[in-house]
């Protein structure tokens, strides 16, 4: 425990809640689309700001690290580039999500499909979703444990806390401008600490390379390219359909505000990402008898880094999980309060109503993830369970009814339901260890999706609504 590192943590947290406070004012906050959409009012720096924090949270710094502590950088190059090859496609889809300006992914996909896909979706949403927020909980459970004698269950509560009552107070407007906030520190502290472990504790570049263990130098790093692909297509697929992408492109100021901002989202991964590839191999060359998922954050100890470099690494990870875990809890409450309370009354909630239920939503959500983070062995395997989930069931939906004008909604309801018990099955019967399940849920789903949407054809040519029509 370093007095200096529970300082600077304890720094961050209050400028965290002061945010929090400051943006759960009700004139700030005084509607629903205020606390789920940020009043469609978000510029350009501040929504790359929120992408970047949203989508490299704890399944970054401990998750893939540990993956990249175990199979080695250009595996890691691989396995991030599912995220770069999203947002390339994020950027081009950017005016459209920003025109339909949905609350939630299920109800774009009611306009195409009909109601029974919007249900199964927000189910299959949430309980992914669920995960997502689980192992952020955890993450951040890692670092408060590290910094103070609490516990890392003790550490898991206080963050679970923590992250609840940023998503609980102002909704979005807090969240983003709390992302905004973090991603600097993150970015600061990373590549402060990748230059200070290669020029000072690995002694430079050449040392680290003769250093490295042969097979972690290879391509696959050991994998077999199947096994390789089912790291890649989980990212891939989670940030192509990740309905917190799409909620804060339909949040910017302007469509072209929107489109602007992935191209930051970009080049913030960029900057994040090359630091934590970097700093999880080169720990596998400094200690290679750690646990996996301690990969970056142990780097933070007094025999790596100063203290002061130390204790931003741990702040900046834990800004990172945080704000992601807030976003989750966000995203959540906007399926309970659109797509389940509202289709269970038949009629869409008032913006009063939407408020409250959405805080209501952000606790039970919260008490559910903590739950969850009891069933999975490790942050990496929580991670890919909770992607996978999404991905499979989701994204393919997503994108068959923004591109194919022949999918119908019996073959997407069926595909969804396919793809999720497969995923769970999968797991379930622990295979994963070999495959992940992306390898055999994602080609059933996709074949479920195509032959039954031929099969359940319209026997005449449907005239389209406006509605419908924009969605193509």
């Amino acid at each position: 425990m370093q007095i200096t590192h529970i300082f600077i943590l304890v720094g961050y947290t209050a400028l965290m809640i002061g945010v929090g406070l400051w943006f759960s004012r009700s004139k700030s906050v005084a509607s629903g689309e205020d606390f789920l959409l940020a009043g469609r009012s978000l510029p350009a720096p501040v929504l790359a700001g929120t992408l970047l924090a949203t989508f490299v949270g704890s399944g970054s710094i401990i998750g893939a690290a540990s993956f990249i502590y175990q199979y080695g950088p250009w595996a890691g190059m691989f396995f991030f580039a599912g995220t770069f090859a999203g947002i390339i496609v994020l950027f081009f889809l950017a005016k459209r999500v920003h025109q339909l300006s949905k609350y939630t992914i299920p109800q774009l996909l009611e306009v195409r499909f009909g109601k029974p896909v919007r249900i199964i979706a927000t189910v299959i949403i949430l309980v992914a979703f669920i995960g997502i927020t689980a192992y952020q909980f955890t993450g951040a459970g890692y670092i408060i444990s590290l910094i103070t004698p609490l516990t890392l269950v003790q550490g898991t509560i206080v963050a679970a806390v923590l992250i609840t009552f940023l998503a609980l107070g102002g909704g979005l407007k807090s969240v983003a401008w709390t992302d905004f906030l973090s991603i600097f520190i993150v970015a600061v502290s990373l590549i402060a600490l990748a230059i200070y472990v290669f020029a000072v504790d690995l002694g430079g570049i050449s040392s680290y390379v003769n250093a490295l263990d042969p097979i972690k130098l290879t391509v696959t790093g050991g994998l077999t390219p199947l096994q390789l692909l089912g790291y890649f297509l989980p990212l891939f697929l989670l940030i192509l359909g990740d309905q917190n992408m799409y909620q804060r492109l339909a949040a910017a100021a302007s469509a072209n505000t929107a489109r602007t901002a992935t191209i930051f989202f970009f080049i913030g991964a960029v900057i994040v990402i090359a630091p934590i590839i970097l700093l999880a191999s080169g720990s596998s060359v400094l200690q290679p008898e750690i646990e996996a998922d301690m990969a970056i954050l142990s780097l933070a100890g007094a025999e790596f880094s100063p203290l002061l470099l130390g204790g931003l690494l741990l702040t900046g990870a834990f800004a990172l999980i945080v704000t992601t875990g807030s976003s989750y809890l966000l995203t959540c409450s906007g399926n309970i309060v659109h797509d389940l309370v509202g289709q269970i009354r038949g009629r869409e909630v008032s913006d009063r109503q939407a408020l409250v239920i959405g805080r209501v939503g952000v606790l039970g959500v919260a008490l559910l993830a903590y739950v969850m983070v009891q069933f999975f062995p490790s942050v990496l395997a929580l991670q890919i369970y909770a992607y996978t989930m999404y991905g499979v069931a989701i994204t393919p939906a997503l994108f068959a009814a923004l591109f194919w004008k022949r999918a119908t909604g019996v073959a997407v309801a069926v595909a969804m339901i396919v793809g999720g018990v497969v995923t769970i099955t999968w797991e379930v019967q622990g295979l994963s260890e070999q495959v992940n399940a992306i390898i055999i849920s994602l080609p059933i789903t996709l074949v479920v999706l195509v032959v039954l949407s031929l099969l359940t054809q319209p026997r005449s040519p449907r005239v389209e609504s406006g509605t419908h029509a924009s969605l193509r």
